[in-house]
């Protein structure tokens, strides 16, 4: 099947890009991956220890360029196990989730728009291909496939990753996927979220996916002193932000219940 005229693809001059947040926290994205899939990796540096919240959607690796840049490869932490969360995973000598997420066995994914529309149950027309250029000149869509990772530390809620200066919580929030959590630097107020928030609609009805957990985990994020908010997809957020899009999602009208992001609606022109 030829998803795509991949030679109309251009070839990405860079395909990471860095962004430094604070003194101690690094956005990393991945410009060519159309919105649907386009994740945040967050990198935090710590005295002891670095950790990198997820790691994209792995078309290529990451790993060295995270060892040139900040001398030493990161502990991976995976706030849940779907594709653009975990591509990169099997690239890490440590990967730390919750049991309930297969890092070790997950699903396939696709870079075909259709075929990862059928995946997830969605009903929207997604472009054949999910980039809008090639990571290097030889590269073929068709190969790719989310490869399994060695889990090297089970997570639990409660857990403390501590880097040395600074710890981060756990937070096992169930409902966008079983295993999904969060983590939770309590001395400063910053939530890294994942997929349990983010500025969109937010998905409850993926596969493997539950509406009432999802809704508890919610009201739980809800009443934790959140400051800021650092989520799997999007720009960060306040406060106010956040308790404005839980409370949106937990009383929406049973219309909306399974609309999918707003982000799925694209063209194949799309480059955004």
């Amino acid at each position: 099947m030829n998803i795509t005229n991949v030679g109309d693809l251009p070839v990405a001059p860079q395909w990471f890009r860095f962004t430094d947040v604070d003194e101690r926290t690094t956005l990393i994205e991945e410009p060519y991956v159309r919105p649907l899939l386009r994740a945040n990796v967050w990198h935090l540096r710590g005295r002891e220890r670095d950790l990198l919240v997820d790691c994209g959607l792995g078309v290529t690796t990451l790993v060295p360029l995270l060892r040139e840049r900040f001398d030493r490869e990161p502990v991976l932490v995976l706030t849940h196990a779907h594709l653009d969360h975990m591509g990169s995973a099997y690239e890490f000598s440590q990967v730390w989730a919750h049991p309930l997420e297969l890092v070790d066995d997950p699903a396939p994914g696709s870079l075909h728009g259709p075929v990862l529309a059928a995946q997830l149950g969605l009903d929207e027309v997604l472009p054949p291909a999910l980039l809008t250029a090639r990571p290097h000149g030889d590269y073929d869509l068709e190969t790719y496939r989310v490869r399994p990772a060695t889990r090297t530390r089970s997570l639990a809620d409660g857990d403390l990753l501590d880097l040395g200066d600074h710890a981060l919580t756990v937070l096992h929030l169930p409902g966008h996927s079983p295993g999904s959590i969060a983590l939770f630097d309590e001395s400063d107020g910053t939530l890294f979220s994942g997929d349990v928030v983010y500025d969109d609609v937010l998905l409850d009805s993926l596969p493997g996916s539950d509406t009432e957990h999802y809704a508890r985990s919610l009201r739980r994020l809800r009443n934790l002193p959140v400051r800021l908010t650092h989520p799997g997809h999007g720009h960060s957020f306040d406060r106010h932000r956040l308790h404005h899009l839980i409370d949106n999602h937990l009383h929406r009208p049973p219309s909306t219940v399974h609309r999918p992001p707003s982000t799925v609606h694209l063209t194949p022109h799309d480059s955004d």
